[in-house]
């Protein structure tokens, strides 16, 4: 029988940056996923979501190691633009930019697809002797006592851990054997997720354009075959989706430049166009006996804001300085209750912010479409306001 400090169901971009942080600290770790991950763009299964690491994540990826091998497919985002194009017309009636220059010295944060993130981190990996992924291998069950847990896989193995990490996904197999249970709240809605090109340089500006049935949000990525590059989140109520998802590229290429604004130009689809269902889920507790919850098996919210993946790295933040403050007591009760209150409730307040943008975002109604632009403009024409606005979105509390 394997014996490892952790565990780590899920070798998803949260899991893998776990292994890498944690084997970073000297522990020894067991990564396992029974899917293994796809690392080329035009691959089938491909995700082809991007993430933007916001400052606090950028740090943590720099202690890790990982920030070297990620930093030259890094796109910096210097600016969040937020366009409401709510009125009678399909047209932009107020744009509002948010400058990272406000409140520091750095870009909000750095945007990269996700396939080429799952790419270098398992490169990243090999370089850690006291690191093992096992893909196409999960978790098949769970015995946790006080002194350790036992995890059985499902090729017949076990593994004895101190401490496991369940970072696999929203229907989490570690959440649902340690009988955690979770409040789910449901949209109706769909993302699109694809990649273009578009004739109008981006200018490392990341852009939310609001009108009826959520946000379609453009991220800069890095040039394409020459042209500027964006990385694209497209969410609509659930048939609508499935309509747009539908259609053939030439006729799909003009409704998302039509709901674009055309404010990069006309968009080019560069990739297959994946498509997922909205919620927002959160786990009663974070913690049980020898298991900690982070990223999706913990919460899961809208995609807005780039909040997701940089809430479950400040799990991973938490859980780490409470391991490296004392790791004699790796995995122990005292050290899961604490991590639980250090996230759960700081989790909590960022969903329901986030719930409440998304049900602003998907109104239909003009009188409530106007509201919500008169909004915009008065957070955004206060300075104190918006500044404090762009600090928690970076991840500062109160």
């Amino acid at each position: 029988m394997d014996k490892v400090d952790i565990l780590i169901s899920g070798g998803g971009i949260a899991g893998l940056t776990a292994a890498c942080a944690f084997g970073n600290a000297g522990l020894s770790v067991l990564c396992v996923d029974p899917t293994a991950p796809v690392t080329v763009r035009t691959a089938e299964g491909a995700d082809l979501r991007s993430t933007a690491f916001l400052q606090p994540a950028q740090a943590l990826l720099e202690r890790t190691g990982l920030w070297a091998r990620l930093a030259p497919h890094a796109m910096p985002l210097q600016t969040m633009r937020i366009i409401d194009a709510g009125g009678a017309d399909a047209a932009p009636r107020l744009t509002r930019n948010f400058d990272a220059a406000e409140i520091s010295d750095q870009p909000f944060g750095w945007n990269l697809p996700n396939w080429l993130l799952r790419r270098e981190m398992l490169a990243h990996l090999e370089g850690l002797p006291n690191v093992e992924f096992r893909p196409g291998i999960g978790t098949d069950g769970l015995l946790t006592r006080d002194a350790d847990a036992r995890v059985r896989l499902t090729d017949g193995s076990h593994v004895n851990a101190r401490l496991v990490i369940a970072a696999d996904g929203r229907a989490s197999p570690i959440r649902r054997s340690a009988d955690i249970g979770v409040r789910t709240a449901r949209y109706g809605q769909k993302a699109l997720a694809f990649a273009v090109t578009h004739p109008i340089p981006h200018g490392n500006v990341s852009t939310e354009i609001h009108r009826s049935g959520g946000p379609f949000t453009l991220v800069p990525l890095p040039d394409q075959d020459g042209m500027p590059s964006s990385a694209i989140v497209w969410m609509e109520r659930g048939g609508e989706a499935q309509r747009l998802a539908a259609l053939d590229e030439a006729s799909f290429n003009a409704e998302a430049s039509a709901r674009s604004c055309h404010v990069l130009g006309p968009l080019t689809l560069t990739t297959q166009r994946s498509v997922w269902p909205i919620i927002s889920q959160i786990a009663d507790r974070y913690s049980a006996q020898r298991i900690a919850l982070i990223a999706e098996a913990a919460h899961v919210m809208p995609p807005i804001g780039a909040q997701g993946l940089n809430t479950s790295l400040a799990d991973l933040r938490a859980l780490l300085a409470l391991v490296e403050a004392s790791p004699e007591t790796l995995g122990d009760a005292a050290m899961m209750d604490a991590y639980h209150r250090a996230r759960h409730s700081d989790v909590a307040l960022r969903m329901r912010g986030i719930d409440l943008l998304n049900r602003a975002s998907m109104m239909d109604a003009q009188p409530l479409r106007d509201l919500r632009a008169m909004g915009l403009n008065a957070l955004h024409t206060l300075a104190p306001v918006r500044r404090g606005l762009m600090r928690l979105g970076l991840g500062a509390k109160g």
